[in-house]
């Protein structure tokens, strides 16, 4: 049986198209070039969208941390922040991490509340004149829907144990006693917020607090006030953060090897899937978000 000619040119594109699709998957976690260039490498961790886990950043930062040919790491945010105990978790392999390594933290266009959290504890932060960050606050919002389910005709009813086990509840008004509870809660996690950046600043927690009102600063205005130490974009976080790990000659970018593909993370980013678990969650729980998240 004769092959047609243009077969063979159909199945040969196919695999070029298919090497090229493959190659990008793994991004530099597989670039022949890295081989040869041990030492001269800052190893790049992206931290983009709404905070919701923090165990994908924590492996990639562990991972550059454990690697003798990472002299330097760059933490690029692109963050309006999220749940606080991921934030948090991230700030502390960074604080973990800096004893090794030095870390540089780049702000793209929002490094807001949790983002400027995780921020504040590189060794170096630089962000743009018009950045977006700082939003030092917390905010837990809970809707109550009893008139509505009154309206539709449906009932709800909660068998618990503990006075205050439905508190938070949308199907019930809220007590005075339940609302001094959860103000009690966010007051607390300012209270760590606040004293966290002060610590990783090496600013008068006064200062801090006086300052943790919840706005949002720009990068300039940030700079002046000693949240941010320089302006620059990425390409200068990179090169900074080179030089103070040791590099001389050319620095190369090295990224963490690509997850699982789903449709989902192409549309939307690599983080999109965790986000819409914490925005959506049943669960009151309290965030670091900038105002205009709430």
């Amino acid at each position: 049986m004769r092959v047609h000619p243009l077969s063979g040119i159909l199945v040969a594109a196919g695999v070029v198209v298919f090497l090229g699709l493959w190659a990008t998957s793994t991004r530099a976690a597989w670039d022949p070039l890295e081989i040869f260039t041990p030492g001269e490498r800052v190893g790049v961790v992206e931290i983009t969208g709404v905070i919701s886990r923090a165990t994908p950043i924590l492996e990639d930062l562990k991972k550059f941390r454990e690697d003798h040919s990472i002299r330097a790491i760059v933490v690029r945010i692109n963050s309006p922040g999220g749940a606080v105990g991921p934030s948090q978790e991230i700030m502390e392999e960074i604080n973990k991490t800096k004893k090794v390594k030095k870390v540089v933290a780049s702000c793209g266009a929002l490094a807001a509340s949790g983002g400027y959290y995780i921020a504040s504890a590189a060794d170096l932060i630089m962000a743009n004149p018009g950045t977006a960050t700082g939003s030092i606050g917390v905010i837990m919002q809970l809707a109550n829907v009893e008139q509505l389910t009154k309206k539709i005709g449906v009932d709800f009813y909660d068998i618990k144990a503990g006075a205050l086990k439905d508190m938070g509840s949308p199907f019930k008004p809220m007590t005075p006693e339940e609302k001094a509870v959860f103000q009690s809660l966010l007051n607390n996690i300012h209270e760590q917020f606040i004293n966290d950046v002060a610590k990783n600043r090496k600013l008068p927690v006064e200062k801090v607090r006086a300052l943790a009102t919840g706005r949002v600063y720009t990068g300039q205005e940030a700079k002046e006030l000693g949240l941010v130490d320089v302006m620059g974009n990425f390409n200068d976080a990179v090169e900074k953060a080179g030089r103070m790990g040791g590099i001389k000659g050319k620095i190369e970018t090295v990224y963490p090897q690509k997850r699982g593909f789903s449709l989902l993370k192409l549309l939307l980013g690599s983080d999109a899937e965790s986000p819409l678990e914490f925005l959506t969650s049943p669960y009151p729980q309290p965030a670091f978000l900038p105002p205009w998240m709430h």
